[in-house]
C-alpha cells in the first residue's frame, strides 16, 4: 500500500491527446485522467464533461476553436462527480444537460463531493480558486433526450445505474459513436465508490447494445473500431468482478473491512496493478463493495473525514 493517502502523492502532469475519431466528434484524452468529448453539429457544439476547474476547462476550448468557431450551446455531465463537472462555466453553454438523478445527487452530496475528491486527488483541480461553485444542470431528464445540432442528432440516455445512479450516455447514431463517462473505462481502473457493482453489467450490456463503431470512455484512450470497444466493455466488466467477488466472500463470513482489502488486494494486483488509478482506486472500491454485499444499496456519501478514517482503518492506525 502506497504511504500516500490516494492520490495525494500524483503531481505528473499528462500529455493531452485531442483526436477526431468520427467525422465532427472529438476526444480530450489525457493518458488515464479524466476524458472529455467533443460534438460538433451543424450549427453548433455540445461538450460532454467539462474537467475540474474553469482553467482547465479553457484548455478543452482551445482543442475546439482548433476545429471549429461554432458556439459551445451545451455542456453535458455524464454524472455528478466534481472532477467532470465543476469546470462547467468556462464554456458559457447556453444548457448545461444531466440526468434528474444527477441533479439530485449534486444537491445531496455535491459539496461533499468536491470537498473529498479536492482532498484525494489535487492535481486535477488546478487553479481550484478559478471554481465558483457546484454545478447546476439547467435541463434534465429521466431516461432519455433528444437533442438536434442542426441535422445532427444526439441521443442521451439513461442505461441504468453503474458508476453513479445517475450516469448517461450520448450516442451520435449518424456516425455509430457512444461518449460512455465512467460506464466505460479502457486500462483504468474504475471507481465504484458510488458504484453499483450488481447493477453496473447490464448497464455495459445496454451500451454494447448499441454496437458502437468507435467509444470514447471515462478514462482511457479513445476506442476506434468495434473490436476495441468490445475489449474495453469486456475489460471493465472484468475489473469490476475481479474487485467484488473476493470483497463479497470476506463481508459474507463477517470479516473486517481490513480482511476484505487484504483479500482484494490479492486477487486483484496481479491483473491490475497496471491500470491507470488503480491503487487511487482500491480502499474506495472494497468499502463500496463491502457495503453492498452487506446489502447497502445506496452508497454511502463520502467526506473528506469518512475517507481518512476508512483510511485509517486500512492502515491498522485506528
Amino acid at each position: 500500500m502506497p504511504r500516500a493517502f490516494a492520490s495525494t502523492g500524483d503531481l505528473t502532469e499528462k500529455t493531452v491527446t485531442f483526436s477526431e475519431i468520427a467525422r465532427d466528434l472529438y476526444s480530450y484524452t489525457t493518458e488515464g485522467d479524466p476524458n472529455t468529448g467533443v460534438i460538433v453539429g451543424d450549427d453548433s457544439v455540445m461538450v460532454i464533461d467539462t474537467q475540474a476547474t474553469p482553467v482547465m476547462a479553457r484548455q478543452v476550448i482551445d482543442r475546439v476553436r482548433g476545429v471549429t468557431d461554432k458556439p459551445i450551446k451545451y455542456v453535458t455531465l455524464s454524472h455528478y462527480h466534481a472532477v467532470r463537472v465543476l469546470g462547467a462555466s468556462a464554456y458559457g453553454a447556453s444548457e448545461i444537460i444531466a440526468s434528474e438523478a444527477c441533479r439530485a445527487m449534486i444537491r445531496e452530496r455535491g459539496q461533499e463531493d468536491w470537498d473529498s475528491e479536492y482532498a484525494r486527488f489535487p492535481r486535477l483541480f488546478r487553479a481550484a480558486g478559478s471554481i465558483p461553485g457546484l454545478t447546476w444542470p439547467t435541463l434534465t431528464f429521466r431516461r432519455r433526450m433528444t437533442l438536434y445540432l442542426g441535422r445532427r442528432r444526439v441521443d442521451l440516455m439513461w442505461l441504468g445505474r453503474a458508476h453513479t445512479a445517475g450516469d448517461i450516455v450520448a450516442w451520435v447514431p449518424d456516425a455509430g459513436v457512444m461518449f460512455s463517462g465512467d460506464i466505460v473505462e479502457y486500462r483504468s481502473a474504475c471507481y465504484c465508490g458510488d458504484g453499483h457493482f450488481g447493477d453496473w453489467p447490464a448497464t455495459l450490456a445496454a451500451v454494447q447494445g448499441y454496437r458502437p463503431d468507435a467509444l470514447m470512455p471515462g478514462r482511457g484512450d479513445a476506442l476506434v473500431g468495434p473490436d476495441k470497444v468490445r475489449e474495453a466493455i469486456h475489460l471493465t466488466a472484468d475489473f469490476l468482478a475481479g474487485t467484488y467477488r473476493p470483497v463479497a466472500r470476506v463481508a459474507s463470513r463477517g470479516g473486517s473491512l481490513k480482511e476484505a482489502f487484504e483479500a482484494c488486494r490479492a486477487a486483484c494486483d496481479s491483473r491490475f496493478s497496471d491500470y491507470a488509478i488503480y491503487e487511487h482506486c482500491l480502499p474506495f472500491n472494497v468499502a463500496r463493495a463491502y457495503d453492498e454485499a452487506l446489502g447497502v444499496d445506496t452508497p454511502r456519501i463520502w467526506t473528506a473525514e469518512r475517507d481518512q478514517r476508512m483510511w485509517a482503518e486500512l492502515q491498522g492506525d485506528g
